[in-house]
């Protein structure tokens, strides 16, 4: 917010697209191998939608978990050749690439020791936990993935519960060096008015360092609409912290 609007108590206009954003990291597009997209038309029109939301470039990041999508890098990258396949067919201009949101489980350390993962660029890359209970291994998964040289991104940390109550979690993983992508859908409230009253706090302190769609269908870009009318999503936009163009 400005201090012309801080002085008189005017709210900042509304943003109308993510243009100044450009890059989105966390999203579902891949059909058919997670909870996301479910055909290629699916795909299609979800990625369409977000090229009217003013994106340039999606890294899409289907699921890999060991007990319930047991993606690979393989076909993970197949799903993508199609996926782009269908993009130049309908002439749809944008740039899309592939990395994966891993689940931090008992698997989640010798994928990082035995093989490469798929990641955002540069070695980032994207990982959640349970929205359960905090993994009793995040600290070794953390020291894993540095170890070796990967820069761990943690998915909606404002969505995780269990640590509502206690803001020095958030402050422990960033002293650690991990970084905290937001939902951009967390700011309209769609998971609970807990999640955005902890997304705002982040934004506020200074802790985002991505923000991202996480999207897995229409209703979500549905929802991003709205969320342009978050003066928080301004805030986080504009606050200098984030790292989305690094990505390009």
């Amino acid at each position: 917010m400005s201090w012309l609007s801080k002085l008189f108590g005017k709210q900042e206009p509304a943003l109308s697209d993510y243009a100044d954003l450009g890059l989105d990291m966390h999203s579902h597009f891949i059909p058919g191998i997670d909870d996301g997209s479910k055909s290629l038309d699916d795909s299609e029109q979800m990625i369409r939608g977000m090229v009217e939301l003013g994106y340039h470039t999606l890294i899409t990041t289907p699921h890999i978990m060991s007990d319930f999508y047991r993606n690979t890098p393989e076909n993970i990258l197949g799903g993508l050749e199609a996926v782009r396949n269908r993009l130049k067919e309908v002439g749809i201009q944008v740039e899309v690439r592939a990395a994966a949101e891993y689940y931090c489980d008992a698997d989640f350390l010798s994928k990082i020791e035995s093989a490469p993962l798929l990641t955002l660029k540069d070695n980032y890359v994207l990982f959640e936990v349970s929205y359960l209970n905090p993994p009793d291994n995040l600290n070794d998964v953390i020291f894993a993935l540095q170890s070796n040289g990967y820069k761990p991104v943690l998915a909606h940390p404002e969505r995780y519960p269990f640590w509502f109550s206690n803001f020095t979690h958030y402050e422990s993983l960033r002293a650690k060096g991990v970084m905290l992508q937001l939902n951009i859908n967390s700011l309209t409230g769609h998971y609970s008015p807990a999640t955005k009253k902890m997304a705002e706090q982040m934004i506020d302190r200074n802790m985002i360092d991505f923000v991202g769609s996480d999207c897995h269908h229409m209703g979500h870009q549905n929802l991003m609409r709205r969320a342009l009318l978050e003066p928080k999503l301004r805030q986080v936009m504009e606050s200098g912290m984030l790292k989305n163009t690094l990505l390009i």
